[in-house]
């Protein structure tokens, strides 16, 4: 007699199916952060997520922040973190750590946790064949937030011919100035400009929270001008107004659908994308 538990198991594979269909030879672009960075079975089973989603034939690019870390690597030297509006205040010795920290320690990781589970990542920084080109961001005219940038320009040539071969691209979110310095760019940020320039099917935010929560309720779907709507709602606060906005640039220039989940559930990526029922949030161009 065979077990009901096999059965079901059976039967997710079943209903991810026409998902699998739809997403095949598709690029997903997935913004990697928060909590889930600095749990090691959660880093695990994240890069399990993106191996598989790869060998299904879809084509995940990966773009990481890395703030919980840049805090620690800061406070180790004695050195204060002070944020505007959720901006770290970047002067050059803060964004010396950061470049270190994004680059040389938290992309290197992603990198090979992909590698060994089976899949071939290769790491990138914005400043890697000119892949990004950014601008000081002109934020507080009266407080000097210092090397902090937002997108100019994408050379996306190199993100496509990675991700459309064998290749998972991690990129750290760090950018070239107009005066060749380096500038600190929001990861929520530089992962909608990615998915719109490289024209990706969907956009992926994973984060501490569920999805856009209104009066403590998950809220599962939205469409395009309801999305718009909630830019003004009070309960849109803090992180979460931000990252609706990139989210809401996406669909305005061509992503199809954008998802907001909490990256601390296991398989979160898997359960959003190929589940009948979702675990987070998603907003779309139109009313599916």
């Amino acid at each position: 007699m065979m077990h009901s538990d096999t059965i079901d198991k059976a039967r997710v594979l079943v209903e991810s199916l026409p998902y699998i269909k739809e997403f095949f030879g598709k690029t997903i672009v997935i913004k990697y952060g928060g909590s889930l960075m600095v749990d090691d079975a959660m880093k695990q089973q994240f890069a399990q997520d993106v191996v598989l989603l790869k060998y299904v034939g879809i084509n995940p690019i990966i773009v990481h922040g890395g703030g919980k870390d840049i805090t620690k690597w800061l406070n180790r030297i004695g050195k204060e973190t002070v944020f505007i509006d959720g901006l770290r205040v970047t002067d050059s010795e803060t964004m010396e750590v950061t470049e270190m920290v994004l680059s040389g320690k938290i992309n290197s990781d992603i990198v090979t946790l992909i590698n060994e589970a089976g899949g071939k990542a290769v790491g990138l920084s914005g400043k890697d064949g000119h892949l990004f080109q950014a601008k000081r961001l002109d934020h507080h005219p009266d407080k000097d937030i210092g090397l902090v940038g937002t997108i100019t320009q994408i050379n996306d040539d190199i993100l496509t011919l990675l991700a459309t071969e064998d290749y998972i691209p991690v990129v750290a979110s760090i950018a070239r100035g107009q005066g060749r310095e380096s500038l600190n760019i929001n990861a929520d940020n530089v992962a909608s400009e990615v998915a719109i320039k490289v024209g990706a099917h969907k956009l992926v935010y994973l984060t501490d929270v569920d999805g856009i929560l209104i009066d403590n309720a998950i809220q599962g779907f939205f469409n395009y001008a309801d999305a718009k709507a909630l830019l003004n709602h009070e309960q849109i606060a803090g992180g979460m107004r931000p990252k609706l906005q990139y989210a809401l640039n996406a669909l305005e220039q061509g992503v199809h659908r954008v998802h907001i989940l909490n990256g601390m559930v296991e398989h979160a990526v898997l359960l959003e994308l190929f589940m009948d029922n979702g675990i987070g949030t998603c907003l779309s161009r139109d009313n599916r």
